[in-house]
């Protein structure tokens, strides 16, 4: 069966399915930076963690921390309606998981969550929608949500500007590889959102996604030291990259 032909209707487990094998073709390492950041869940909040999945999307983090953490617990929140509603098709009746529809930019989105505190807050791929003066006023209201000793860890396109020619070399490369994928028939971001807005029960809240966002955002991507540097700023007590590829850094801030 091929890609296409899979996530018609509502399948979930094949959306989810596509949602990850179209994020992959962006980040090829995408597992391997779900597997240290659960990892250091494991080693701060041991494997009964409450944790936020910040701006969730499909619900990516949550899969796979309750796959290695059945005891888990887990809120995701977003503004995507589309993504949320596909995370919701996909874990529907699983009571281990709330999901929350809450704009991040709005100063007062912590109200809506069920919890005022979580041994953890995880996000993936999502921040860099955001410019840095909010990003850093979100850091702020993350310390106030991350018990002490417990952690947040952000995974996305950090780039250092220090080194331009590192970058283009590591871009140039990235892009060869996407382009052979391409030409075998993988799918990119436009290509998911148009089956997306050709489902039936996707459609509708995909439309309303792109009137809330937009295309694409138009964010900052600072550094990783920039992040560090912010969130200890933020209240937070220790934080640096846990994990890196040329591209992207996986941050961690300990509580």
């Amino acid at each position: 069966m091929t890609e296409s032909a899979a996530v018609t209707g509502t399948d979930w487990r094949a959306w989810q399915e596509s949602w990850d094998r179209q994020q992959e073709w962006y980040m090829p390492d995408r597992e391997e930076r779900f597997r240290v950041m659960l990892d250091m869940v494991e080693a701060f909040a041991g494997p009964e963690p409450r944790v936020l999945d910040l701006a969730c999307g499909t619900g990516s983090i949550t899969d796979r921390l309750l796959k290695r953490f059945p005891k888990a617990e887990s809120v995701g929140v977003d503004l995507d309606p589309a993504l949320l509603t596909l995370a919701e098709g996909h874990f529907a009746g699983d009571r281990r998981v709330t999901f929350v529809t809450a704009d991040l930019k709005d100063p007062d989105w912590i109200a809506a969550l069920p919890h005022t505190s979580y041994d953890a807050v995880l996000t993936a791929t999502a921040l860099h929608w955001l410019h840095a003066e909010p990003l850093a006023a979100l850091y702020g209201q993350l310390a106030g949500l991350v018990v002490d000793g417990g952690v947040f860890m952000n995974a996305d396109h950090m780039k250092d500007d220090t080194t331009p020619r590192i970058n283009a070399a590591e871009r140039a490369h990235r892009h060869a590889a996407m382009e052979r994928a391409r030409a075998a028939g993988a799918l990119d971001w436009a290509d998911w959102w148009a089956l997306a807005a050709g489902d039936p029960v996707l459609a509708a809240p995909t439309a309303r996604r792109f009137e809330i966002y937009g295309e694409h955002a138009d964010g900052d991507t600072p550094s990783a030291q920039w992040h560090a540097d912010t969130l200890r700023a933020a209240g937070f007590a220790e934080a640096r990259p846990v994990w890196a590829s040329p591209s992207d850094a996986l941050v961690l801030a300990l509580k």
